[in-house]
């Protein structure tokens, strides 16, 4: 990523969605040429000179105090992804030439064998482990069941985590009848993530690439990408319309894995009683059926009966596991 263009687009569309009667300030005549505020009215705000703020704007953050970068927050009214977001381009602004590097070779967390025995552990709920480029790394049984539409998606590359961005952006008719009229919502946020998640790791190639691709092949994509919004997801509700049980509105948190830096396990529930609750336990029972008759065809196709013992083989040749180790 181009940080000192990152820098400016995001310090610019910034500024521009301030009005002088946001900031509390009086708007001389009629004729102002630029949708929001100015630069020396973002530098009086901010109590700094206009040629420093034009510096800062212009992607040069090297060296800059954090005392500055809070009255720049301050001024520009940001919010919390976006104090954090800014602070996240400084510090990738003055990292060393070392540091740089030793981050483009540090190995993309992966999924430790404990965590997906939590996944495991967490039968009664949806739950899976994504990184900070979308890609779900596990899940548990309903989890994957959830996501059904996203695993089964032509989109979905083998061999590699399936990503719930290509499944928006690129499977879009898909997506839609998955999300609902809460489709542009839940697109806004996906690359509102993907952009804090760039501040965050700049100089991740990975995510470098998906955001090409993404741009390359979705116009959607692109047009929310020069929005340059972020979001922290931590906490909500969110509506699903799944192919085998319908509407189901669950709520989720989103928990950091300290020790895996860059994951965080997302749980859905649904309020007790409720419909959405109902659809819950419907879910797992095709989930449930969905797994036997898996188990059922791969019996077949080796020649073992169903309902074989742990370690018979499986589809892939392995010992036969859980259903989202298998479809994992």
């Amino acid at each position: 990523m181009d940080l000192k263009a990152e820098t400016r687009d995001f310090l610019t569309t910034r500024r521009a969605r301030i009005t002088p009667d946001r900031a509390g300030l009086p708007a001389y005549g009629t004729n102002r040429r630029v949708p929001g505020l100015r630069r020396e009215e973002v530098a009086m705000l901010a109590g700094v000179s206009v040629d420093y703020y034009t510096r800062l704007e212009r992607g040069s953050l090297g060296g800059v105090s954090e005392e500055v970068l809070e009255a720049l927050a301050q001024a520009l009214q940001l919010d919390e992804a976006e104090h954090r977001h800014l602070f996240d381009l400084a510090r990738a602004a003055n990292a060393s030439g070392a540091a740089r590097s030793r981050a483009r070779r540090t190995p993309a967390p992966v999924l430790r064998p404990a965590v997906q025995r939590i996944l495991d552990a967490m039968d009664g709920a949806p739950a899976f482990v994504r990184n900070g480029r979308l890609d779900v790394l596990g899940t548990n049984t309903l989890g994957r069941a959830l996501y059904a539409p996203i695993y089964d998606s032509p989109e979905r590359i083998a061999n590699k985590p399936v990503n719930t961005a290509r499944f928006q952006f690129l499977d879009p008719d898909a997506a839609r009848e998955f999300w609902g009229d809460r489709y542009d919502r839940i697109a806004h946020d996906a690359v509102a993530i993907l952009r804090a998640e760039a501040g965050k790791n700049p100089f991740d190639s990975a995510l470098t690439a998906l955001v090409g691709e993404l741009s390359t092949r979705s116009e959607d994509f692109r047009r929310l990408w020069a929005s340059h919004d972020v979001r922290l997801h931590r906490t909500g509700t969110k509506v699903f319309h799944h192919p085998a049980v319908g509407r189901l509105e669950l709520d989720y948190e989103a928990l950091e894995l300290p020790a895996d830096a860059g994951l965080q396990l997302n749980v859905y529930t649904a309020v007790p009683g409720s419909p959405s609750d109902d659809g819950l336990k419907l879910l797992a029972s095709w989930a449930a059926t969905r797994a036997t008759e898996a188990d059922g065809a791969a019996a077949e196709g080796h020649g073992v009966q169903a309902g074989a013992p742990a370690g018979s083989p499986g589809p892939t040749g392995r010992p036969t596991t859980t259903p989202t180790e298998r479809d994992l």
